[in-house]
């Protein structure tokens, strides 16, 4: 097996903060091999005037790492599963997923203590529509406040931006080391998060002595719930452009599909939680599909 690999990552704090947990792993794994960071700028690192949404969505923070994946200048590159689009370039495959961090969202605010507490006419920072939907099912007069950024700049926001609450990952901000900000950890049945969300995938070519390297730093049952989430996303082809929340949780065998859907006005079309043993994921995907086929086609 060669010497050293390199992994392309976006040149964000969260970014290379997520492939440090990367390299540490697979340094720890085999103390005799390197891997070498190398940062990639983006789309979506170069466009911060505009929510995602509105030039490009998925896709946006992954299509310049793929590309130097596919011509051989990396060996693998370091994503927030949640960036991912449902349908990898060819050639290209998720080679491990590491152990999963709490998927939830975070309220953080100077005020209030729960997003489902705030009062009528609050201003919430976001610029996720998902988040968005959601956050008007539960306060239809709450005013969603566009926002972008690193995790402290957002955080920064909340005094600049005179703003009530912001929402983030959870994942993210313990990452980053922000965690004592945070007023609440939203429970999945009001707020549903992104497919993918609070994962470290590791995208690879599809080369059998990657697969092999990658294999220990792979956590099965994380991997799983990321397979489940991104078949239904695949299936519904979803993207940063639909309100979506995708979330899978299998514990002791049972797996929890979390499903919400809605319009960027705050209408929810389906807001759904399915339980079905682990090994009748695709039953669940399909009553999915079923309740929202009405909204999709």
């Amino acid at each position: 097996m060669k010497k050293t690999w390199i992994i392309g990552t976006r040149g964000s704090k969260l970014a290379l903060k997520q492939t440090e947990i990367v390299v540490k792993q697979l340094t720890s794994l085999y103390p005799d091999r390197e891997f070498p960071i190398k940062t990639i700028k983006t789309r979506g690192d170069a466009v911060w005037n505009k929510p995602l949404h509105l030039v490009g969505g998925k896709g946006l923070f992954v299509k310049e790492i793929e590309d130097e994946l596919l011509n051989g200048s990396i060996d693998m590159s370091v994503h927030s599963v949640k960036d991912l689009p449902a349908a990898l370039e060819g050639g290209l495959i998720l080679g491990a997923v590491l152990k999963r961090e709490d998927p939830r969202d975070a309220f953080i605010s100077l005020v209030h203590n729960t997003l489902n507490g705030v009062p009528a006419r609050s201003r919430i920072g976001t610029s996720s529509l998902r988040r968005k939907a959601q956050i008007l099912r539960l306060n239809s007069e709450v005013q969603v406040v566009p926002l972008r950024g690193n995790v402290d700049t957002r955080i920064r926001k909340l005094r600049t931006h005179s703003l009530d609450g912001i929402i983030l990952a959870y994942a993210g901000v313990k990452r980053m080391g922000f965690t004592e900000h945070i007023k609440e950890i939203i429970p999945l049945d009001i707020m549903v998060p992104s497919a993918g969300q609070g994962a470290i995938g590791i995208e690879i070519r599809n080369d059998d002595e990657a697969i092999e390297l990658l294999r220990p730093v792979n956590d099965p049952v994380s991997s799983e719930e990321i397979s489940i989430e991104r078949e239904l996303l695949s299936r519904i082809g979803g993207g940063c452009q639909i309100p979506l929340g995708i979330h899978a949780n299998i514990t002791n065998q049972e797996l929890t599909l979390y499903v919400s859907m809605g319009e960027e006005n705050g209408r929810i079309c389906m807001h759904e939680k399915y339980t079905y043993p682990s090994k009748q994921a695709a039953l669940a995907i399909q009553e999915a599909l079923d309740k929202l086929k009405p909204f999709l086609f």
